[in-house]
Protein backbone atom coordinates (compact mmCIF):
# COMPACT_ATOMS: atom_id res chain seq x y z
CA UNK A 1 0.00 0.00 0.00
CA UNK A 2 1.95 3.14 -1.35
CA UNK A 3 0.35 5.44 0.37
CA UNK A 4 -0.06 3.93 3.64
CA UNK A 5 4.13 3.28 3.38
CA UNK A 6 3.98 7.37 3.65
CA UNK A 7 1.54 7.66 6.50
CA UNK A 8 3.78 4.69 8.19
CA UNK A 9 6.44 6.62 7.37
CA UNK A 10 5.17 10.30 8.66
CA UNK A 11 3.97 8.84 11.97
CA UNK A 12 7.49 7.20 12.52
CA UNK A 13 8.84 10.65 12.27
CA UNK A 14 6.28 12.23 14.43
CA UNK A 15 6.67 9.46 17.29
CA UNK A 16 10.76 10.05 17.12
CA UNK A 17 10.38 13.71 17.37
CA UNK A 18 8.18 14.05 19.96
CA UNK A 19 10.28 10.99 21.99
CA UNK A 20 14.21 11.47 20.78
CA UNK A 21 14.14 15.59 20.43
CA UNK A 22 16.22 15.66 17.72
CA UNK A 23 15.72 18.31 14.74
CA UNK A 24 12.34 17.57 12.39
CA UNK A 25 14.72 18.01 9.47
CA UNK A 26 16.84 15.34 10.60
CA UNK A 27 14.32 12.81 11.71
CA UNK A 28 12.30 12.98 8.28
CA UNK A 29 15.55 13.09 6.18
CA UNK A 30 17.03 9.73 7.70
CA UNK A 31 13.88 8.47 7.53
CA UNK A 32 13.20 8.98 3.74
CA UNK A 33 16.91 7.93 2.99
CA UNK A 34 16.22 4.39 4.21
CA UNK A 35 12.11 4.73 3.26
CA UNK A 36 11.46 2.54 -0.71
CA UNK A 37 8.93 5.52 -1.60
CA UNK A 38 7.89 6.89 -5.09
CA UNK A 39 8.59 10.57 -5.32
CA UNK A 40 4.88 11.44 -4.65
CA UNK A 41 4.74 9.12 -1.66
CA UNK A 42 8.43 10.86 -0.53
CA UNK A 43 6.23 14.02 -0.77
CA UNK A 44 2.78 13.14 0.79
CA UNK A 45 5.11 11.59 3.49
CA UNK A 46 7.02 15.30 4.15
CA UNK A 47 3.56 17.21 3.30
CA UNK A 48 2.05 14.64 6.73
CA UNK A 49 5.12 15.32 9.12
CA UNK A 50 5.35 18.67 8.85
CA UNK A 51 1.43 19.64 8.16
CA UNK A 52 1.03 17.89 11.92
CA UNK A 53 4.11 19.70 13.18
CA UNK A 54 2.83 23.14 11.95
CA UNK A 55 -0.83 22.66 13.31
CA UNK A 56 -0.04 20.90 16.84
CA UNK A 57 -1.97 23.07 19.17
CA UNK A 58 -4.96 22.94 16.94
CA UNK A 59 -5.19 19.46 15.97
CA UNK A 60 -4.80 18.58 19.96
CA UNK A 61 -8.21 21.13 20.19
CA UNK A 62 -9.95 18.85 17.55
CA UNK A 63 -8.84 15.67 19.15
CA UNK A 64 -10.12 17.61 23.01
CA UNK A 65 -13.47 17.96 21.44
CA UNK A 66 -14.22 14.64 19.76
CA UNK A 67 -12.80 12.09 22.44
CA UNK A 68 -12.81 13.27 26.37
CA UNK A 69 -11.51 10.38 27.91
CA UNK A 70 -7.46 10.61 27.95
CA UNK A 71 -5.59 9.17 24.64
CA UNK A 72 -1.91 7.25 24.74
CA UNK A 73 0.43 9.74 23.32
CA UNK A 74 1.59 6.75 19.96
CA UNK A 75 -2.82 6.76 19.34
CA UNK A 76 -2.52 10.87 19.49
CA UNK A 77 -0.05 10.93 16.93
CA UNK A 78 -2.22 8.68 14.70
CA UNK A 79 -5.41 10.70 15.22
CA UNK A 80 -2.78 14.19 14.48
CA UNK A 81 -2.03 12.80 11.19
CA UNK A 82 -5.73 11.72 10.10
CA UNK A 83 -7.28 15.26 11.03
CA UNK A 84 -4.68 16.81 9.39
CA UNK A 85 -5.85 14.91 6.54
CA UNK A 86 -9.82 15.45 7.04
CA UNK A 87 -9.34 19.35 8.19
CA UNK A 88 -6.25 20.28 6.61
CA UNK A 89 -5.45 18.00 3.33
CA UNK A 90 -8.96 17.95 2.33
CA UNK A 91 -8.13 13.99 1.83
CA UNK A 92 -11.14 11.55 0.56
CA UNK A 93 -12.88 10.45 3.56
CA UNK A 94 -12.49 6.71 3.16
CA UNK A 95 -9.14 7.42 2.27
CA UNK A 96 -8.38 9.48 5.05
CA UNK A 97 -10.44 7.01 7.53
CA UNK A 98 -9.52 3.59 6.08
CA UNK A 99 -6.01 3.75 5.58
CA UNK A 100 -4.95 5.88 8.65
CA UNK A 101 -6.92 2.98 10.65
CA UNK A 102 -4.94 0.67 8.58
CA UNK A 103 -1.70 2.32 10.05
CA UNK A 104 -2.81 1.70 14.18
CA UNK A 105 -1.87 -1.68 16.03
CA UNK A 106 -5.19 -4.26 16.11
CA UNK A 107 -6.52 -2.72 19.46
CA UNK A 108 -6.53 1.09 18.96
CA UNK A 109 -8.24 0.63 15.75
CA UNK A 110 -11.74 1.11 17.00
CA UNK A 111 -10.77 4.44 18.65
CA UNK A 112 -8.92 6.11 15.60
CA UNK A 113 -11.85 4.81 13.40
CA UNK A 114 -14.15 6.45 15.78
CA UNK A 115 -12.36 9.86 16.21
CA UNK A 116 -11.96 10.49 12.18
CA UNK A 117 -15.82 9.38 11.71
CA UNK A 118 -16.98 11.54 14.31
CA UNK A 119 -14.55 14.45 12.75
CA UNK A 120 -16.03 14.16 9.31
CA UNK A 121 -19.55 14.07 10.64
CA UNK A 122 -18.84 17.15 12.98
CA UNK A 123 -17.00 19.22 10.38
CA UNK A 124 -18.20 22.16 10.04
CA UNK A 125 -18.89 22.33 13.37
CA UNK A 126 -14.85 21.85 14.29
CA UNK A 127 -13.88 24.26 11.93
CA UNK A 128 -15.85 26.96 13.61
CA UNK A 129 -14.71 25.94 16.75
CA UNK A 130 -11.57 26.69 15.53
CA UNK A 131 -12.09 29.43 13.97
CA UNK A 132 -13.45 31.38 17.11
CA UNK A 133 -10.00 30.60 19.37
CA UNK A 134 -7.29 32.50 20.06
CA UNK A 135 -4.83 33.12 17.69
CA UNK A 136 -2.57 30.93 19.19
CA UNK A 137 -5.00 27.88 19.22
CA UNK A 138 -6.02 29.18 15.49
CA UNK A 139 -2.56 28.63 14.06
CA UNK A 140 -0.59 26.16 16.39
CA UNK A 141 2.19 28.43 17.84
CA UNK A 142 2.94 28.91 21.63
CA UNK A 143 1.13 31.40 24.03
CA UNK A 144 3.95 33.52 25.33
CA UNK A 145 5.35 33.76 21.81
CA UNK A 146 2.47 34.94 19.86
CA UNK A 147 1.53 37.89 23.03
CA UNK A 148 4.96 39.01 23.17
CA UNK A 149 4.69 39.43 19.36
CA UNK A 150 1.35 41.06 19.55
CA UNK A 151 3.20 44.01 22.17
CA UNK A 152 5.92 44.34 19.84
CA UNK A 153 4.31 43.87 16.38
CA UNK A 154 1.01 44.70 17.01
CA UNK A 155 -2.34 42.23 16.00
CA UNK A 156 -2.35 42.57 12.56
CA UNK A 157 0.95 42.24 11.82
CA UNK A 158 0.88 39.34 14.97
CA UNK A 159 -1.68 37.26 12.76
CA UNK A 160 -0.40 37.83 9.26
CA UNK A 161 3.36 36.19 10.92
CA UNK A 162 2.03 33.37 12.56
CA UNK A 163 0.03 32.65 8.67
CA UNK A 164 3.52 32.88 7.45
CA UNK A 165 5.07 30.65 9.55
CA UNK A 166 2.26 28.11 8.29
CA UNK A 167 2.84 28.59 4.76
CA UNK A 168 5.22 26.14 2.68
CA UNK A 169 8.64 28.28 2.21
CA UNK A 170 9.64 29.54 -1.25
CA UNK A 171 12.67 28.47 -2.61
CA UNK A 172 15.61 30.77 -3.54
CA UNK A 173 18.74 30.44 -4.84
CA UNK A 174 21.62 32.47 -4.84
CA UNK A 175 23.49 32.63 -8.38
CA UNK A 176 27.41 32.04 -7.61
CA UNK A 177 29.28 34.80 -9.77
CA UNK A 178 32.09 33.20 -9.31
CA UNK A 179 31.01 30.31 -11.43
CA UNK A 180 28.70 31.69 -14.02
CA UNK A 181 26.79 35.47 -14.98
CA UNK A 182 23.20 35.92 -14.25
CA UNK A 183 22.63 35.98 -18.26
CA UNK A 184 24.20 32.30 -18.74
CA UNK A 185 22.54 30.96 -15.18
CA UNK A 186 18.81 32.34 -16.82
CA UNK A 187 19.45 30.59 -20.56
CA UNK A 188 20.73 27.40 -18.59
CA UNK A 189 18.12 26.82 -15.96
CA UNK A 190 15.15 28.61 -17.77
CA UNK A 191 12.74 27.49 -15.00
CA UNK A 192 14.62 30.04 -12.62
CA UNK A 193 12.99 33.57 -12.04
CA UNK A 194 15.20 36.76 -11.41
CA UNK A 195 13.78 38.40 -7.97
CA UNK A 196 12.95 41.97 -9.29
CA UNK A 197 16.00 44.12 -7.79
CA UNK A 198 18.46 41.99 -6.71
CA UNK A 199 19.93 40.31 -9.62
CA UNK A 200 22.22 37.45 -7.22
CA UNK A 201 19.03 35.83 -6.41
CA UNK A 202 16.55 33.48 -8.48
CA UNK A 203 13.51 32.05 -7.01
CA UNK A 204 12.85 28.12 -7.69
CA UNK A 205 9.68 25.59 -8.18
CA UNK A 206 11.62 22.91 -7.59
CA UNK A 207 15.13 22.18 -6.58
CA UNK A 208 17.81 22.72 -9.80
CA UNK A 209 20.19 19.79 -8.70
CA UNK A 210 21.85 19.88 -11.36
CA UNK A 211 22.49 23.69 -10.61
CA UNK A 212 23.92 23.03 -7.26
CA UNK A 213 25.93 20.05 -7.91
CA UNK A 214 27.86 22.49 -10.09
CA UNK A 215 28.38 25.14 -7.71
CA UNK A 216 26.08 27.60 -9.97
CA UNK A 217 24.23 28.57 -6.96
CA UNK A 218 23.23 28.06 -3.50
CA UNK A 219 20.07 27.61 -2.16
CA UNK A 220 19.70 30.98 0.54
CA UNK A 221 17.02 33.26 1.12
CA UNK A 222 17.25 36.77 -0.22
CA UNK A 223 17.16 38.11 3.66
CA UNK A 224 20.65 36.37 4.20
CA UNK A 225 22.68 38.79 1.74
CA UNK A 226 21.03 42.00 4.33
CA UNK A 227 24.54 41.47 6.79
CA UNK A 228 26.74 40.41 3.59
CA UNK A 229 26.15 43.55 1.73
CA UNK A 230 26.41 45.85 5.31
CA UNK A 231 29.71 44.03 5.87
CA UNK A 232 30.37 45.35 2.09
CA UNK A 233 33.70 43.78 2.18
CA UNK A 234 36.40 44.50 -0.94
CA UNK A 235 38.93 42.46 -2.88
CA UNK A 236 42.14 42.08 -1.09
CA UNK A 237 40.81 42.46 2.73
CA UNK A 238 41.30 39.82 5.70
CA UNK A 239 37.75 38.86 6.72
CA UNK A 240 36.53 37.08 9.72
CA UNK A 241 33.31 35.11 9.54
CA UNK A 242 33.33 34.22 13.13
CA UNK A 243 29.63 31.80 12.68
CA UNK A 244 29.91 30.55 9.50
CA UNK A 245 28.21 27.05 9.30
CA UNK A 246 26.92 26.57 6.66
CA UNK A 247 28.75 28.71 4.84
CA UNK A 248 26.42 30.71 2.36
CA UNK A 249 27.24 34.04 3.83
CA UNK A 250 30.90 33.49 3.86
CA UNK A 251 30.80 31.97 0.12
CA UNK A 252 28.96 35.31 -1.33
CA UNK A 253 31.79 37.29 0.63
CA UNK A 254 34.21 35.40 -1.37
CA UNK A 255 31.96 36.83 -4.56
CA UNK A 256 31.58 40.17 -3.45
CA UNK A 257 35.28 40.22 -2.70
CA UNK A 258 36.00 38.24 -6.60
CA UNK A 259 37.98 35.77 -5.02
CA UNK A 260 40.80 37.84 -3.76
CA UNK A 261 41.86 38.23 -0.05
CA UNK A 262 41.20 36.17 3.09
CA UNK A 263 38.36 35.51 4.87
CA UNK A 264 38.82 32.97 7.66
CA UNK A 265 35.23 31.36 8.44
CA UNK A 266 34.84 29.77 11.94
CA UNK A 267 32.31 27.14 13.29
CA UNK A 268 32.67 25.23 16.69
CA UNK A 269 31.20 21.91 15.36
CA UNK A 270 33.34 19.56 13.32
CA UNK A 271 30.55 17.97 11.82
CA UNK A 272 29.18 21.25 10.44
CA UNK A 273 32.72 22.37 9.33
CA UNK A 274 33.11 19.49 6.75
CA UNK A 275 29.93 20.59 5.40
CA UNK A 276 31.20 24.11 5.28
CA UNK A 277 34.29 22.92 3.52
CA UNK A 278 32.53 20.74 0.71
CA UNK A 279 30.05 23.77 0.14
CA UNK A 280 32.83 25.92 -0.64
CA UNK A 281 34.86 23.64 -2.57
CA UNK A 282 31.59 23.50 -4.69
CA UNK A 283 31.36 26.62 -5.49
CA UNK A 284 34.85 27.90 -6.37
CA UNK A 285 35.18 29.96 -2.95
CA UNK A 286 39.20 29.67 -2.55
CA UNK A 287 40.07 32.26 -0.44
CA UNK A 288 38.16 30.77 2.07
CA UNK A 289 39.58 29.09 5.09
CA UNK A 290 37.32 27.10 7.51
CA UNK A 291 38.64 27.06 10.80
CA UNK A 292 37.08 24.75 14.06
CA UNK A 293 37.00 27.38 16.80
CA UNK A 294 34.18 27.84 19.75
CA UNK A 295 34.20 31.64 21.08
CA UNK A 296 32.33 30.60 24.16
CA UNK A 297 34.97 28.39 25.43
CA UNK A 298 38.42 28.71 23.69
CA UNK A 299 41.33 31.34 23.38
CA UNK A 300 42.13 32.62 19.82
CA UNK A 301 43.53 29.18 17.27
CA UNK A 302 46.44 30.25 15.55
CA UNK A 303 45.23 30.07 12.28
CA UNK A 304 42.91 33.09 13.66
CA UNK A 305 45.78 34.76 15.78
CA UNK A 306 48.58 34.59 12.88
CA UNK A 307 45.96 36.49 10.39
CA UNK A 308 44.46 39.50 12.59
CA UNK A 309 43.59 42.04 12.70
CA UNK A 310 40.69 41.93 9.96
CA UNK A 311 39.65 44.33 7.80
CA UNK A 312 36.01 43.06 8.47
CA UNK A 313 34.04 40.89 11.07
CA UNK A 314 30.92 39.49 10.59
CA UNK A 315 29.43 37.78 13.60
CA UNK A 316 26.12 36.00 12.56
CA UNK A 317 25.45 34.80 15.76
CA UNK A 318 23.61 31.69 17.08
CA UNK A 319 20.40 32.68 17.87
CA UNK A 320 16.20 31.73 18.64
CA UNK A 321 15.47 31.78 14.68
CA UNK A 322 12.16 33.22 15.08
CA UNK A 323 13.06 34.88 11.84
CA UNK A 324 12.68 31.68 10.09
CA UNK A 325 9.84 29.20 12.01
CA UNK A 326 9.02 28.74 8.33
CA UNK A 327 11.67 26.82 7.20
CA UNK A 328 12.66 25.27 10.90
CA UNK A 329 9.09 23.99 11.41
CA UNK A 330 9.62 22.81 15.01
CA UNK A 331 11.74 25.77 16.03
CA UNK A 332 8.36 27.02 18.11
CA UNK A 333 8.13 23.76 19.95
CA UNK A 334 11.97 24.19 21.44
CA UNK A 335 11.19 27.63 22.40
CA UNK A 336 11.00 28.75 26.55
CA UNK A 337 10.36 32.28 27.52
CA UNK A 338 14.18 32.18 29.23
CA UNK A 339 15.81 31.44 25.85
CA UNK A 340 15.51 35.12 24.55
CA UNK A 341 18.06 36.43 27.36
CA UNK A 342 19.67 33.36 27.44
CA UNK A 343 20.83 33.49 23.64
CA UNK A 344 21.55 37.51 23.86
CA UNK A 345 24.24 36.60 27.09
CA UNK A 346 25.87 34.01 24.58
CA UNK A 347 25.33 36.17 21.58
CA UNK A 348 27.44 39.01 23.68
CA UNK A 349 30.29 36.83 24.92
CA UNK A 350 31.11 36.00 21.20
CA UNK A 351 30.76 39.43 20.05
CA UNK A 352 33.40 40.36 23.07
CA UNK A 353 35.69 37.49 22.05
CA UNK A 354 36.26 38.97 18.48
CA UNK A 355 35.74 42.73 18.34
CA UNK A 356 39.49 42.75 20.13
CA UNK A 357 40.39 40.83 16.26
CA UNK A 358 39.10 43.81 14.46
CA UNK A 359 41.68 46.74 13.44
CA UNK A 360 41.38 50.54 13.88
CA UNK A 361 39.09 51.68 11.60
CA UNK A 362 37.71 48.04 10.80
CA UNK A 363 34.00 46.87 10.62
CA UNK A 364 32.26 44.93 12.65
CA UNK A 365 28.50 43.23 11.57
CA UNK A 366 26.36 41.85 14.17
CA UNK A 367 23.69 39.54 12.21
CA UNK A 368 20.78 37.27 12.99
CA UNK A 369 17.62 35.36 11.85
CA UNK A 370 15.90 36.28 15.08
CA UNK A 371 12.73 38.80 15.09
CA UNK A 372 13.09 39.44 18.71
CA UNK A 373 14.57 42.99 19.86
CA UNK A 374 16.92 41.40 22.82
CA UNK A 375 18.74 39.84 20.58
CA UNK A 376 19.04 42.28 18.03
CA UNK A 377 18.89 46.34 19.44
CA UNK A 378 19.63 45.45 22.94
CA UNK A 379 22.73 42.99 22.26
CA UNK A 380 23.46 46.12 20.16
CA UNK A 381 23.12 48.85 22.83
CA UNK A 382 24.80 46.58 25.37
CA UNK A 383 27.99 46.15 22.66
CA UNK A 384 28.44 49.97 23.09
CA UNK A 385 27.95 50.38 26.88
CA UNK A 386 30.85 48.35 26.65
CA UNK A 387 32.80 48.92 23.81
CA UNK A 388 32.22 52.92 23.10
CA UNK A 389 34.88 52.64 20.75
CA UNK A 390 32.36 51.43 17.91
CA UNK A 391 30.27 53.52 16.21
CA UNK A 392 27.20 52.57 14.84
CA UNK A 393 26.33 53.12 11.31
CA UNK A 394 23.42 51.52 10.38
CA UNK A 395 20.55 48.98 11.42
CA UNK A 396 18.94 46.73 9.23
CA UNK A 397 16.21 44.11 9.23
CA UNK A 398 14.08 42.25 7.33
CA UNK A 399 10.31 41.00 8.42
CA UNK A 400 8.37 38.40 6.82
CA UNK A 401 4.73 40.21 7.59
CA UNK A 402 6.38 43.70 5.56
CA UNK A 403 8.97 42.02 3.13
CA UNK A 404 7.81 38.79 2.51
CA UNK A 405 11.61 37.02 2.79
CA UNK A 406 12.35 35.67 6.31
CA UNK A 407 13.39 37.45 8.99
CA UNK A 408 16.99 38.79 10.03
CA UNK A 409 18.54 41.69 11.78
CA UNK A 410 21.99 43.32 10.86
CA UNK A 411 23.64 46.29 12.61
CA UNK A 412 27.05 47.62 11.29
CA UNK A 413 29.56 49.15 13.59
CA UNK A 414 32.76 50.57 12.91
CA UNK A 415 36.00 50.89 15.32
CA UNK A 416 37.33 54.21 15.62
CA UNK A 417 40.52 52.95 17.85
CA UNK A 418 41.74 49.14 18.94
CA UNK A 419 39.33 47.63 20.79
Amino acid sequence: MAQGSARETALAGLRLWRKEKRFADSIISGLLTNADLIPSDRAFALELFYGVLRNLTLLDFWIAHLRASPIESNVRDILRLGLYQVFALKTPEHAAVHETVAIAPQKQRPIVNGVLRSAIRQRTEMLARADAQPLFVRTSHPQFLVERWQQYFGAENTEELCRWNNRPARMYGRINRLKIDPETFLQLYPESRLLPGNSDFVEFNDLPRAALNSGHCYVQDPSTAVACQLLDPKPGEKILDACAAPGGKAAYLAQLMQNRGVIIACDRDRERLQTLKGNFGRLGATIVRAVCHDWLRNDFRKEIASIALFDRVLVDAPCTNTGVIRRRIDVRWRLRPEDFSRMSNEQLIILRAVSPLLKPGGILVYSTCSLESEENEEVVRRLRVELPALGLEAEKDSLPFRDGFDGAFAAKLSASVAL
